[in-house]
């Protein structure tokens, strides 16, 4: 009780008040200990003279300036580190070297002068007595604190600038305590940096258990997605917590403060880094346009509509066919700015309402996010999935030409590439006819550019395997695969939603962009990944006693083993963003697309799945891709618009 009554009274005196103190006990001090060296020296209780009573209080009279001149009056007791040391051994000894020459000095004045010895016993006194009060004080102040052995024990990979801040901020945290540092730098192994040892990354499995490691903290910038997933992967086994400390630059700029860790994020894990949205090309097909969006309210569409919204249009058109969600995503945007916002509540499949609702707003910009995208749904659902995704992206794409649309741009999947899916192939089909009117656009010496944006799996869509995931990590397991070794490409919502509003400014009637989203991900790792993102551990023959099971199911009809973003890689070219692409059509059999539709359209009626499917993917070749060549023909039922399939070199 006396220690904490004493820390309290402590802790409640003014700044100036406890500077005084200090400077008290070093006054004293200091001539204490002069004079128990006089003692020492002559081994007996010493009583100074007039003359030597002079030196005991010149002593502290000329350190206290010089302690004051170094800071030692500045420092805040309760954080002082241990390198303080140096600079109070700086202090005292500049000050006995003062004192001993004004000892001398007086000394050919015919003063008695003192003995060496007591120099030397002054200046290791003072040391002691000057750094054992400020470190007694720090303990006193600092003794509430949990001790070193109650705080959680934590691992920093990485062993830069970032990871020694981190360290530093720690080290005045009540409850963590870094027991060291990974380093993938062979000269750094072995090395100590701020008395704290760094280990080789290849030893974390025998430091967790060995020093009792409850929590990883990832501080440098340098680490890939790859490396990440691979740290991940080998802590699978044991219950301790990954974060990831944020980026310096984010750490200056006041976005976080300096001890903020945020936990690691599935988007942490993606097989790149994330694209930078190019600020020039996000306001130049937006800022002061009509903006129209379809699907409004989907987990992509919603994406887009908030990217949009922050680039100031004139005017936000939100086409949707769910009311609730219209509502919502209506709301939220409101927020945005003072632009105007129209919710349209229909479906793209409506023709005189898309009509109806382009001319009458004057859209300039369409952004089509509309589509029945659930893979295993829309396979059981192939009429409804056809006529939403074909029919209603032909409605979509005709009236838009018709009304002088200046963008026009798809919203399209890496699962229309070689599709086996109905899903990928309708996608394949909305390509084609978007292409189909870009090119026929361009004939008709019109300014609009049609084209299609294609990339992998959104990371937290809807009908992603993420969220799948999380509920089933929520109940408890298992997590189900449909396949070991399925791959997909991943991307973040924001990143999608970026990419779809670039791809306005970066296209040419016609064209289809893709992201260059780096190495597929596999099924099995991003399952083994959330689950240790959660704080669980994957139950298997090496770990029996795990938390959730992984589970393979097998695959179901019209899923592939792995996407593809190319029918042909080498068909690539660059566009002004270094990490956006465009795909080149491949030359081969001629198919005309208004044929095409007229057969479909033949095949719904009829509400036969069978002979849907038969015209859905008897039209798409295997292997092939396609490219419109020129016609002057008008598009309701001519025979001369073609699209020509082909098989890549």
């Amino acid at each position: 009780m006396t220690l904490i009554r004493a820390r309290e009274w402590l802790q409640a005196r003014p700044r100036r008040t406890k500077r005084l103190m200090l400077v008290a006990a070093d006054f004293l001090g200091l001539m204490f200990i002069i004079w128990v060296s006089f003692c020492i020296r002559f081994d007996r209780i010493f009583v100074p003279n007039m003359e030597q009573a002079m030196f005991i209080v010149a002593g502290p009279l000329i350190a206290i300036p010089i302690f004051a001149y170094m800071g030692l009056y500045r420092a805040v007791l309760r954080y002082l580190r241990e390198r303080a040391i140096w600079t109070i051994v700086q202090a005292v000894t500049v000050s006995t070297l003062i004192w001993v020459s004004l000892v001398f000095l007086t000394l050919s004045y015919g003063a008695s002068g003192i003995p060496r010895t007591i120099a030397v016993l002054y200046w290791v006194g003072s040391i002691a007595a000057v750094a054992g009060t400020r470190f007694a004080v720090k303990w006193l102040l600092r003794s509430g604190v949990p001790r070193a052995a109650d705080k959680q024990k934590v691992l920093v990979y990485g062993a830069g600038d970032p990871a020694v801040h981190l360290v530093e901020a720690l080290n005045a945290s009540p409850d963590r305590r870094v027991v060291g540092f990974l380093s993938d730098d062979p000269g750094l192994r072995g090395m100590d940096i701020l008395g704290i040892r760094v280990f080789a990354t290849d030893r974390l499995e025998e430091l967790i258990p060995n020093l009792g490691v409850t929590e990883v903290i990832i501080a440098t910038n340098q680490a890939s997605s790859r490396r990440r997933r691979e740290l991940v992967a080998s802590l699978g086994r044991f219950p301790v917590k990954i974060r990831v400390l944020p980026p310096i630059a984010d750490l200056a700029s006041g976005k976080y403060i300096v001890s903020y860790i945020r936990d690691i994020d599935i988007d942490d894990l993606l097989g790149r880094s994330p694209v930078p949205a190019d600020p020039e090309l996000m306001r130049s097909t937006v800022a002061g346009r009509t903006i129209l969006i379809s699907g409004a309210a989907g987990s992509i569409g919603s994406a887009v509509c908030r990217t949009v919204a922050q680039a100031k249009p004139a005017k936000l058109v939100l086409l949707e066919m769910n009311e609730l969600g219209l509502y919502q995503i209506e709301r939220e945007l409101r927020r945005y700015g003072d632009f105007a916002i129209v919710p349209v509540l229909g479906s793209v499949t409506d023709e005189a309402l898309v009509k109806r609702t382009l001319r009458e707003h004057s859209v300039e910009t369409v952004y089509h996010c509309a589509a029945y995208k659930h893979v295993s749904l829309v396979e059981q659902n192939v009429i409804e999935g056809v006529r939403n995704n074909i029919l209603g992206t032909l409605n979509l794409v005709k009236e838009s030409c018709a009304a002088d649309v200046e963008n026009f741009v798809l919203i399209s999947s890496d699962k229309a590439v070689r599709p086996k899916s109905v899903m990928g192939a309708t996608k394949r089909w909305a390509e084609l006819i978007v292409r189909h009117y870009g090119n026929r656009t361009d004939r008709g010496g019109k300014q609009g550019v049609f084209s299609s944006v294609r990339f992998g799996n959104v990371i937290g869509s809807s009908g992603s395997v993420v969220p799948l995931f999380k509920e089933q990590i929520a109940a408890g397991g298992p997590v189900t695969l449909t396949d070991e070794k399925m791959t997909r490409y991943f991307m973040s919502v924001r990143e999608a939603a970026e990419l779809i509003v670039q791809a306005g400014a970066l296209s040419n009637s016609g064209d289809i962009l893709l992201l260059d989203m780096g190495e597929p991900v596999r099924i099995r790792d991003l399952a083994r990944d959330m689950i240790m993102l959660a704080g669980l551990t994957v139950r298997d023959d090496d770990n029996p006693d795990g938390d959730i099971e992984i589970k393979t199911i097998g695959m179901r009809n019209g899923e592939k083993l792995s996407e593809e973003l190319f029918y042909d890689p080498t068909g690539v070219t660059a566009t002004r963003h270094p990490k956006i692409l465009r795909a080149n059509p491949q030359n081969g059999k001629a198919v005309r697309i208004p044929a095409m539709i007229a057969q479909m359209r033949e095949a719904l009626e009829t509400g036969d799945e069978d002979a849907v499917r038969q015209v859905l993917f008897g039209h798409l070749e295997k292997g092939g891709d396609v490219a419109i060549v020129a016609s002057s023909a008008s598009d309701a039922g001519d025979e001369a618009p073609v699209a020509q399939y082909g098989r890549p070199a």
